[in-house]
């Protein structure tokens, strides 16, 4: 029998096969097919067998290929934690390969040879055992991304996202460098194998924490390294954007688990309070943003910055109960962390279908462009509002289990030692459900907007239904969502052998329970039952509609708009998407990003409009990043005299450096 790791890097093989096939094809008309229907077929075959390693196979099983530096070669191995994120990828690579097969004849053709090398760089991530295959991987991960952010290359907004996107991106490989540096020590040992089984002082922990938090928050989206993420989600095609958001960035939660979970050795209680307050500060600050946005791909751009914010808050409190020895809250907290990589994948890549779908049929993003989808777009309009409902966390779906299992973990920290754990985690915790309440409002506004009331433009008038392959993509993972939020026990139970080789401990099996129910931690704590949930929601909805339509009169059926006490049929008098956010804007705008607003009102008898202009900051953007860009090109141009010297001043400067350097290792030595 072949081994699971073998049987994934012939599906790596096949996908970067996939890519030489997409060179050689560039001019076919099938070229778009050919590419999406292999990633699609190769991705399920790669689904199936991270599956099946899940849940059937609890030991790892390892590949030495003689590839790579010559002393160490590559080294691939798959465990329950990588067998997970594979699910994640692939899972994710076939529903976008699914969609493209529809989706991809609206997407430059230039794309088509990386979206495979994209998949197969996720693939080799998870999958690296040692530190140079995983850097060397990681980097290829980040060039392909890189390519599809630059499909629309000669847009001058898409060509600075794309700029943004590789400084942060080699930014982040510069610290997962001196990070895996650190972990190697003097002995220089890159295998994953004798970082696991070496000794790490205190000091040595700290800094690889700081160093990940560093290279892989910057991929994932960490406040303030996320300032590449609204940028370049919505300059990639719609299916590389789901890809990016709901896939890339759990590749970088990948890393950081294994490496401050596995290859560092016993966790520390302060080491859970950073990233859990930073998880905690991510959450909020990533849905204001979003809040306060009009484009929709943005806005699900910055809502995913909210998304992996409670993620990382979720591995915060799992690495505190892990080091106070509270293992099963520990494998509570780990396990509603992982439930959430899984539930962001699935929503997270289905309203960016959604919105991909939108744009292809209106050419549009802007939010107060759009409105009365619903009638023009019925079925991605229904679709779309599953994933809003799901990621805003309400029942029965599946956003609301992973977060009620992260307030269960919460609900757990009067069993901790250390009073600042005990202050800490409840105000956390009031954060992530002040940015859970926020994300219900961020979506009532993105569904509200984008789909109800009339048309704001000719171009939402026009909107059709989009292709079926499209929509086959978005009714899986609303199906996914769905199914997830019904039946959490089973998504718990095939998380476990994750939770028993990180964690050390597992959730009680849930599958004994009666009634599909899930019970966290013990049945007089808390228990939940989604089936019921979704059969009481769906018993009370149906009384009230017979109730509706056998009792209400029939005396009017339709009327017009309602205008505030009078009619006025232009849809520029509508709700708008910043009106709504006005009150939210007032509460949080003034601190976070200094917002003001100005009216300009006419005298009684003018005929000019009144208009109001609202002035917002980006407030780690204009106060971290401008200022080390202004300061890298006040240094640019002082050395750019550099290649203006004369011969006879080039000799003396190579002159003065070697007697530098020579003055320093005498002294050093």
């Amino acid at each position: 029998m072949i081994p699971a790791v073998t049987q994934q890097i012939w599906c790596v093989a096949a996908l970067l096969g996939t890519t030489a096939l997409a060179i050689a094809t560039s001019r076919s008309r099938q070229s778009t097919a050919i590419v999406y229907g292999a990633t699609f077929a190769i991705s399920l075959i790669a689904l199936a067998g991270a599956m099946i390693s899940l849940i059937f196979r609890t030991s790892a099983t390892e590949l030495a290929l003689p590839i790579g530096l010559p002393w160490l070669g590559s080294h691939f191995r798959l465990d329950a934690l990588a067998a997970f994120f594979l699910v994640v990828v692939n899972l994710g690579g076939a529903a976008a390969s699914l969609y493209g097969l529809g989706y991809g004849s609206h997407a430059p053709q230039r794309i088509l040879p990386f979206f495979p090398a994209f998949l197969a760089g996720m693939n080799l991530v998870v999958l690296a055992d040692d530190a140079f295959t995983y850097l060397l991987c990681w980097e290829f991960m980040s060039l392909a991304s890189w390519a599809l952010v630059m499909a629309h290359h000669r847009d001058a907004d898409n060509a600075r996202a794309g700029y943004v996107y590789l400084v942060m991106a080699s930014f982040g490989t510069l610290a997962l460098l001196l990070a895996f540096g650190l972990l190697a020590g003097a002995g220089g040992s890159y295998s994953f194998a004798a970082i696991r089984a070496a000794q790490h002082t205190p000091s040595e922990a700290a800094l690889v924490l700081a160093l990940m938090l560093l290279g892989a928050g910057s991929k994932a989206g960490l406040i303030p390294l996320h300032v590449w993420l609204p940028l370049a989600h919505p300059a990639a095609p719609s299916h590389v954007s789901a890809l990016m958001s709901g896939v890339m960035t759990k590749v970088a939660i990948y890393g950081f688990i294994r490496v401050v979970f596995d290859l560092l050795g016993p966790p520390s209680w302060s080491a859970g309070v950073a990233v859990l307050i930073l998880g905690g500060a991510t959450a909020v600050m990533g849905i204001l943003y979003a809040l306060m946005e009009k484009d929709l791909k943005r806005l699900l751009a910055y809502s995913t910055i909210e998304n992996i914010g409670v993620i990382f808050a979720s591995l915060g409190l799992a690495l505190a109960f892990q080091a106070n020895g509270l293992g099963l809250a520990a494998a509570l907290a780990f396990t509603a962390a992982l439930f959430h990589v899984l539930n962001h994948s699935f929503f997270k890549s289905l309203l960016f279908f959604g919105a991909g779908a939108v744009l292809t049929s209106t050419g549009e993003r802007d939010m107060e462009k759009l409105g009365g989808l619903i009638h023009r777009m019925p079925l991605t309009s229904f679709v779309f509002l599953v994933g809003c409902v799901a990621i805003s966390a309400l029942p029965p779906f599946n956003g609301f289990v992973s977060e009620w299992l992260m307030f269960q973990a919460v609900l757990q920290s009067p069993d901790l030692p250390q009073w600042l754990l005990k202050i800490m985690v409840p105000a956390v915790g009031a954060l992530l459900a002040l940015a859970a309440a926020l994300a219900a409002a961020c979506f009532v506004k993105a569904f509200g907007i984008t789909f109800l009331g009339r048309a704001r433009s000719p171009a939402a008038e026009a909107a059709g239904e989009v292709d079926r392959y499209s929509l086959a993509a978005m009714f899986s993972l609303a199906v996914l969502c769905f199914l997830a939020g019904i039946l959490p026990g089973l998504v718990i139970d095939a998380l476990s052998p994750v939770a028993q080789t990180v964690i050390g401990h597992r959730m009680p099996l849930q599958a004994d329970d009666p009634w599909l129910s899930i019970v966290p931690i013990e049945e007089s704590r808390s228990s939940y039952n989604g089936l019921l949930v979704f059969a009481f929601i769906t018993a009370a909805a149906s009384l009230a509609v017979y109730f509706i339509h056998r009792f209400a009169s029939r005396a009017i059926r339709r009327g017009p708009a309602w205008g505030c006490g009078f009619s006025d049929p232009t849809p520029a008098a509508q709700y708008s998407g910043v009106s709504f956010v006005q009150p939210i804007r007032r509460v949080f705008g003034t601190l976070v990003f200094q917002a003001r607003e100005h009216v300009d009102m006419p005298a009684p008898g003018e005929l000019r409009p009144a208009r109001l202009r609202v002035d917002m900051h980006d407030l780690v953007w204009e106060r971290l990043y401008t200022p080390v860009t202004d300061l890298v090109w006040f240094f640019a141009d002082r050395l750019n005299q550099l290649q203006f010297l004369t011969i006879r001043r080039y000799l003396s400067l190579v002159f003065a450096t070697l007697v530098t350097l020579l003055l320093a290792l005498a002294i050093w030595s």
